[in-house]
């Protein structure tokens, strides 16, 4: 895989998007996505790797803490996927955003995995007639493109 082709940092210290149009018009698609999921109902299974169990050996607690920080995270996540939606054309982009970016990728990725019930034994090269082949792609590819903004902003 070409990790790391995809994002690079420049000599300008901010940061080229190196993706082809069919990337740029998945990620298009499937970033509202995530908004949606999150302007619904925050009691959606699909969303419990975003708002994990704080206290779980003590549910009032836990209520408690869920009422203090949901709308605040489920805020800032928005506030990602908005941000990467509206740099998906750019080619370059600065630290903030490319931040924004991982966020938004990580969270597709969490999401979709719950979704899939991806574990580490999950075989992401689905057979040609798994119902679950496109999304387990997709997953893979999320990943990949993660792998590449982190390694990104890991390079000096």
């Amino acid at each position: 895989m070409l990790i790391g082709k995809r994002v690079r940092r420049n000599r300008k210290g901010d940061y080229e998007i190196r993706l082809p149009d069919e990337e740029r018009s998945l990620l298009r698609t499937v970033i509202p996505q995530l908004g949606d999921l999150l302007d619904g109902d925050l009691a959606d299974p699909a969303l419990r790797r975003l708002f994990p169990t704080a206290y779980a050996d003590d549910p009032e607690k836990d209520i408690a803490y869920q009422r203090l920080v949901r709308d605040e995270l489920a805020d800032r996540r928005r506030a990602a996927a908005r941000i990467m939606l509206d740099t998906i054309e750019a080619r370059r982009i600065d630290e903030a955003q490319l931040y924004a970016w991982m966020s938004a990728v990580n969270d597709l990725r969490l999401v979709l995995g719950t979704r899939l019930d991806v574990s580490e034994e999950t075989d992401l090269m689905a057979a040609p007639h798994d119902p679950d082949g496109p999304l387990l792609a997709l997953y893979a590819y999320l990943g990949y493109l993660l792998e590449a903004i982190v390694e990104a902003v890991s390079r000096p």
